[in-house]
């Protein structure tokens, strides 16, 4: 397997899929957060340094296979000549004319960005509109229909190329154009960018070689959705610390009183057998037994406090109080490894902060001390960014459910078909 940092790039046309799906401003359509495309610097200086041109290829949003203006990537040129301070030009269709004559004469130093790759329905191989009740055959012949319109897309793109980067982390679990078909048109000459090799080697570091005690924090509203990581790290941790909505899940299966909070009543008996479970193993689990109530879902509730086991009626627990924090602080701050997916409470509401602000604190606190910390998760990253603690962790991830799907056990087939 070819690696960036030993790939010499002179005079070759690396196309490289990155992540540019960033937000923008809904009115003037600029670029609110820069952070995916400052990751993906590194790679691209490679190449341009080298002596190579780069093709850039993305996506933006959800436009379901047909061009929208709110979703063209023309939008991030500004932001990305900002920060790469280099002139990107732009080729307006990543299957049309231009794109192949762009690509064709593209020099070294040079950079172009192709248009948004699901402005195809090609590039998620969604399957054709069959109907209502289609046939079984027509279902068959739909699919073929589909696999000879993604070999023809993938085809085209990579005639623009003669190397293949893959630095796009957060679309590594989907099994797209331009993540899992493509590396096959280029057999010795496709690698990861520096973003996915700093992103696996993170996580391989905490599930293939955690320094003891290994503590993992899995937080958010639901336990059917952390379920299968939960049970893949349970043969892994020392400590499983549980924050969130689930909280109350755990709760009331152990037949606590939870009032209004959030709680899934399917599965109770789920969250017994993770206890269960993680007792078998020695795994000690950590949840919360007091919280910050609040009576409404709102940012100006009347809040009280009170036992996780014993929520007044008509209350609901929005983040964890005071004993918790001191608690799991301690278990965190005494960690040698620590895993981070999920907010201890309502964070964005400034009422129900503390809890996931004082966790993110405690990671820093563990980090300074020579702990390995990895945080991953849409809410984590944003808890993380707004305590300004960054640059305090060992590592932040670019991919939630990339990241989830990984720690799981599964296979990513953006990371197959480069590793094999």
């Amino acid at each position: 397997m070819q690696t960036i940092e030993k790939y010499n790039f002179k005079g070759k046309r690396a196309i490289i899929r990155v992540d540019f799906n960033v937000p923008l401003n809904k009115q003037t359509f600029e670029v609110t957060d820069d952070t995916r495309i400052r990751g993906a610097l590194p790679t691209i200086k490679k190449v341009l340094a080298d002596g190579g041109s780069a093709i850039l290829m993305s996506h933006l949003g959800r436009p379901d296979g047909k061009p929208q203006e709110k979703f063209s990537l023309k939008h991030i040129i500004p932001a990305v000549n900002k920060v790469l301070g280099v002139e990107v030009k732009f080729a307006g269709d990543c299957m049309g004319e231009t794109a192949k004559q762009m690509t064709a004469s593209i020099k070294p130093g040079e950079v172009v960005l192709l248009e948004n790759l699901r402005f195809y329905e090609e590039e998620e191989g969604k399957p054709y509109h069959l109907g209502e009740n289609p046939t079984e055959e027509e279902k068959k012949a739909g699919k073929a229909k589909v696999k000879e319109s993604q070999k023809a897309f993938v085809k085209q793109l990579a005639s623009y190329a003669d190397c293949y980067v893959n630095d796009a982390f957060g679309t590594a679990h989907r099994a797209h154009a331009s993540t899992a078909l493509i590396a096959e048109y280029f057999k010795n000459d496709s690698m990861f960018g520096f973003l996915i090799e700093a992103e696996l080697k993170a996580m391989d570091k905490v599930l293939n070689e955690a320094q003891r005690p290994f503590t993992a924090i899995m937080g958010g509203a639901k336990v059917s959705d952390k379920i299968l990581i939960i049970e893949n790290l349970l043969n892994r941790v020392d400590n499983l610390i549980i924050g969130g909505g689930m909280t109350y899940t755990f709760i009331k299966a152990q037949g606590g009183k939870i009032g209004n909070s959030i709680c899934e009543a399917d599965k109770l008996e789920l969250a017994l057998e993770i206890l269960n479970k993680a007792k078998a193993k020695g795994v000690k689990v950590y949840i919360p037994v007091d919280a910050v109530n609040a009576d409404a879902f709102d940012a100006n509730a009347n809040t009280c406090i009170s036992k996780t086991n014993e929520t007044p009626d008509g209350w609901m627990g929005l983040d964890i109080a005071d004993e918790t924090i001191k608690q799991f602080s301690s278990v965190i701050e005494n960690s040698k490894t620590i895993l981070w997916n999920g907010p201890m409470g309502v964070f964005e509401m400034e009422k129900f902060a503390k809890g996931t602000s004082s966790i993110a604190q405690a990671i820093a606190n563990a980090t300074a001390k020579g702990a390995f910390s990895l945080i991953g998760g849409g809410d984590s990253v944003a808890a993380i960014n707004k305590n300004k603690l960054a640059d305090k962790v060992s590592y932040v991830s670019t991919g939630g459910g990339a990241m989830l799907e990984y720690m799981e056990g599964k296979e990513l087939p953006g990371i197959k078909a480069i590793r094999g």
